[in-house]
């Protein structure tokens, strides 16, 4: 046994020292980026949200990620718990895919979150050097007859700088239920998340607020934590009412969706 603890944290992008030698449930979806974030940590073991699994099932991505580096990850089944919500996570959620490394400390699918984040406090942790993840910000269309168009694998990656930028982030489209607001990340010209799996995606409404035109594409159409795939396969599934007031409907594609945006800025 160990003395590992548990901590519950709505978003695994703001872990602190606390987190190293701990395990901890956090309300990120389970892409390869959420697992990066987990690794940088030094956390001993790690649950994260499926987010509706996903486009080549990249809301578990997280879990082979993390196997290669020895690390006990598991994910939550999205029809269970809510993502955003730790509280949610740890008290609502079960179980839905294991790693390896999870499965030898006693974690299983069908299994309580709490339970398996008590059996992951017996996991080996990682010791070893985390990779350096690749470029999760970059610029997707340059902006020469138009605003630029920037792709950030995390809305955590939006700057101050991203001012009257397009955004395209892979995050999921639920506010933080600790801190349920865009807060103070800049006025964007407008922002594109990934439903995750939900029909409720608190962040297009809050943006509404600020007039920033906003839309999430579906899990299965892009993969999570994937900017990139974000824009290119991305299919509308949800906008706001600013996006709404432009012409932007569900069904059409983020490309698409960009393009409307550009045009109603000339």
């Amino acid at each position: 046994m160990t003395n590992s603890q548990i901590l519950i944290v709505d978003t695994v992008t703001k872990l602190g020292p606390e987190a190293a030698g701990n395990v901890v449930i956090a309300a990120s979806h389970g892409g390869v980026y959420a697992g990066y974030e987990a690794a940088h940590a030094g956390v001993r073991g790690v649950i994260l949200h499926d987010a509706g699994v996903g486009l080549d099932a990249a809301g578990i991505g997280s879990l082979s990620y993390l196997e290669q580096l020895g690390i006990a990850a598991a994910t939550i089944d999205y029809r269970s718990a809510v993502i955003g919500d730790g509280d949610s996570l740890a008290n609502e959620g079960t179980i839905s895919f294991v790693n390896d490394t999870a499965a030898a400390a006693g974690c299983r699918p069908g299994q309580p979150a709490l339970a398996c984040a008590q059996a992951m406090t017996t996991a080996p942790g990682n010791s070893s050097n985390v990779p350096v993840y690749d470029e999760a910000r970059f610029v997707i269309r340059a902006g020469a007859e138009g605003p630029i168009v920037r792709g950030c694998d995390s809305v955590s990656l939006v700057r101050a700088e991203d001012e009257g930028v397009i955004v395209i982030t892979a995050s999921h489209g639920e506010l933080l239920a600790g801190s349920p607001s865009w807060g103070n990340r800049p006025k964007v010209r407008a922002a594109v998340f990934n439903d995750a799996g939900s029909s409720t995606v608190t962040r297009l409404p809050d943006l509404d607020t600020r007039d920033i035109p906003a839309a999430t594409v579906t899990a299965a159409s892009a993969r999570i934590g994937d900017a990139k795939s974000s824009y290119e396969d991305g299919v509308i599934s949800h906008v706001n009412e600013t996006a709404a007031a432009l012409g932007a409907a569900p069904g059409m594609t983020t490309i698409a969706f960009v393009d409307l945006v550009i045009e109603k800025a000339e």
